[in-house]
């Protein structure tokens, strides 16, 4: 889910006198507990369905803000108050929040992805899927990989491998006539980068590769999957095969930093690699301290 929330605002220990700016506040708003522990007013509406259980949440660790983006559509802007029960409790969060305090939140929500249509398709066999539409496959494919990126953002690599492989899956089992081949393609591609990058942070240089050239079989001149070969062929330590690569990624993107830095990183490892390799061959053919050449009685 993307969206932002405003830092909170203190506005009444719970105790505190009852002519405040929390009861003057919460007079014109909406109550979403039932309580009227957690109030809501709308300043900007949103669109579309509203935010479901089963979507994705950026760390949530409020009650209040749960209950309020359950409430909230696309692009609304919404200022929350919560009393000391929906938010920080008695304890507060010292120093910024006193114990037992009502506070506010202002949050946009910018946008969110709702796992459960996803959920319900992956779960249906290869003969159901192909009953559906191909924009509905390419859409739950399409979920499945902001769910992976979701993932990613957050360091999570392990399941965000697991997200793009679901979507590949889809995009592989699905049958589409010659004239729609070039949309599941293009599909296919985004995920394949996806996984390339995902394996390389996972330190699995191989398998990075293999998805990278997987890449390349859809689109030879795509610079990031020539980028994200090299990386990993510099990693197995394959030094030709990486500057291949790169120097190939560098002819599509000539000034991309990102890809004059690798090559310059594969320059300084093979001038170490070279250096080693001539230590090790003058320490194997350099006559001993006290040995002989060859022919001496």
């Amino acid at each position: 889910m993307g969206g932002s929330a405003r830092n909170p605002g203190v506005l009444q220990r719970d105790d505190a006198p009852s002519q405040s700016p929390y009861q003057r506040l919460s007079q014109r708003m909406l109550d979403l507990s039932g309580d009227r522990g957690v109030l809501k007013d709308v300043i900007r509406e949103g669109s579309g369905e509203l935010v479901t259980p089963d979507a994705s949440v950026l760390d949530i660790t409020l009650w209040g803000m749960e209950l309020g983006l359950l409430s909230m559509r696309r692009g609304e802007l919404a200022r929350f108050l919560f009393k000391p029960t929906y938010a920080y409790g008695m304890l507060g969060c010292p120093p910024l929040i006193p114990p037992n305090t009502t506070v506010l939140f202002e949050i946009e929500l910018l946008d969110f992805l709702d796992s459960a249509e996803s959920d319900k398709f992956c779960a249906l066999s290869a003969e159901q899927q192909d009953q559906f539409p191909l924009q509905k496959v390419l859409k739950v494919a399409a979920t499945e990989r902001e769910f992976g990126n979701y993932l990613f953002r957050q360091n999570r690599f392990y399941d965000a491998k697991v997200r793009y492989k679901q979507a590949l899956l889809l995009l592989h089992r699905r049958s589409v006539p010659l004239e729609e081949q070039h949309v599941v393609e293009t599909a296919k591609l985004l995920v394949l980068l996806n996984l390339s990058f995902t394996y390389l942070k996972l330190e699995q240089p191989a398998v990075a590769l293999r998805y990278g050239e997987q890449a390349l079989s859809i689109d030879q001149k795509n610079a990031k999957a020539l980028f994200r070969c090299g990386q990993a062929c510099l990693l197995m330590t394959e030094y030709q095969k990486a500057r291949d690569f790169l120097v190939r990624a560098q002819k599509e993107q000539p000034f991309n930093h990102d890809i004059n830095n690798e090559l310059k990183k594969l320059a300084s490892y093979y001038r170490d690699y070279m250096g080693k390799e001539k230590e090790m061959c003058h320490r194997m053919f350099a006559p001993g301290e006290h040995g002989s050449t060859v022919g001496e009685n």
